[in-house]
């Protein structure tokens, strides 16, 4: 049965998530994620898209990703296929290291990229990795906050959604539902 196709215009932005095959790690130390991000970076250039979030988790991987007039799969394509080559070569492996096709939701308007990225940048704190968002290294939060740049991420077009000072609006705004969650037990963490 052919797979649906996904709905694609200019400009469309997606929640894409990608996991291992078995839910085996897809990163095994730190060189696995710099070599990630590098040919991320590789694939938005090549492909004009932009990078609005993400998080690298053990297992799994979250991007909040902006088309151009490319659609979507050509990135991820380029993306998915390099890093498993890189990561059999590395690990003398064959075969799938991804759980069949990558996962994209389209976000439909702007104002909904704000609990995405929320959710991208608490995913370490719901999986009990670290206590706060900022403590991981492997996400855009930081990049958020100011507290580091990056060629790849462009969080503009969310702090922009936020009042001055924009960051710290956007701070208080993901890290309030942790507050939350200690005041009223609730374990809804990233939900919109």
């Amino acid at each position: 049965m052919p797979r649906k196709p996904r709905i694609w215009y200019p400009g469309a932005i997606y929640h894409v998530t990608c996991r291992g095959n078995h839910r085996q790690n897809i990163f095994r130390d730190s060189m696995d994620r710099y070599v990630y991000l590098s040919q991320l970076k590789q694939a938005m250039n090549d492909h004009d898209c932009k990078l609005l979030s993400y998080c690298l988790m053990t297992n799994h991987v979250h991007l909040q990703v902006e088309t151009s007039n490319v659609e979507l799969w050509h990135m991820m394509k380029q993306l998915n296929m390099k890093y498993v080559i890189y990561f059999n070569r590395k690990y003398d492996l064959v075969g799938r290291l991804f759980q069949g096709r990558y996962r994209a939701e389209l976000i439909e308007d702007l104002r909904s990229c704000v609990p995405v990225s929320r959710y991208i940048h608490l995913n370490p704190v719901v999986a009990a990795i670290c206590k706060s968002p900022e403590e991981y290294p492997w996400s855009s939060y930081r990049i958020f906050l100011g507290k580091e740049s990056s060629p790849i991420v462009a969080p503009g077009k969310i702090l922009d959604l936020f009042p001055v000072p924009k960051r710290e609006q956007y701070r208080i705004y993901v890290e309030r539902v942790l507050q939350d969650e200690v005041t009223d037990g609730s374990t809804e963490v990233a939900n919109g």
